[in-house]
Parts: structure tokens; sequence; C-alpha cells
């Protein structure tokens, strides 16, 4: 199987723990985009939905972890982009935007 380029794009707003929330992605294998505020590459060996449901949940554990106000997250796999998802708190959970 091909390997996969992730990028991976989050909005967020109200990050408390900003370095807990570095160090736990790139413990999980993204790195940071130097330059970018929010934005991290990884390489993908699965297919496509596993890493997509992957990068939901390592953001998500990320997130509730570092505590924050609000996350919208958008990614691409090898330069195709997906619908962006947005942080749900009620479900605690992404949820598919309705934005495109």
């Amino acid at each position: 199987m091909d390997a996969i380029d992730v990028l991976v794009l989050l909005e967020v707003e109200g990050l408390q723990d900003v370095e807990g929330f570095e160090k736990l992605v790139k413990r999980k294998s993204f790195k940071a985009v130097e330059g970018e505020k929010h934005v991290y590459t990884s390489i993908s060996t699965t297919t496509l939905i596993t890493t997509k449901t992957f990068i939901l949940q390592i953001f998500k554990e990320a997130l509730e972890k570092a505590g924050f106000e609000s996350a919208k997250l958008v990614f691409l796999l090898n330069e195709t982009p997906y619908t962006p998802y947005i942080y749900d708190k009620t479900t605690k959970d992404f949820e598919l935007s309705e934005d495109k």
C-alpha cells in the first residue's frame, strides 16, 4: 500500500495548554509545520478510512486534555481536501461541518 501524505489544519479558540497539546500530537507522529499556527503533517501507511479515524481521534484526545473553547479541523489526504469537522462539546466528538 502506498503511503498517504497527511496535512491537518486546526482552527482552535481558547487553547489552554498549548505545550501539552503539541507534545501529544507530536508523540502520535504529527509534526508541526514550521511558521504555521496549528498546521500539522504526517505520513500514513493505512487505508484512507483508518487514517481519517486516527486523525479525528488524536486531535479530539489532544484538545480534551489541553482544554479549549472551540475547534474546527480540516485535513488533506494526498492533497485531497475532506469536509471540515467541528468539535461539538455536547457530543464530545468531531461532527461534519455544514460549511464546505
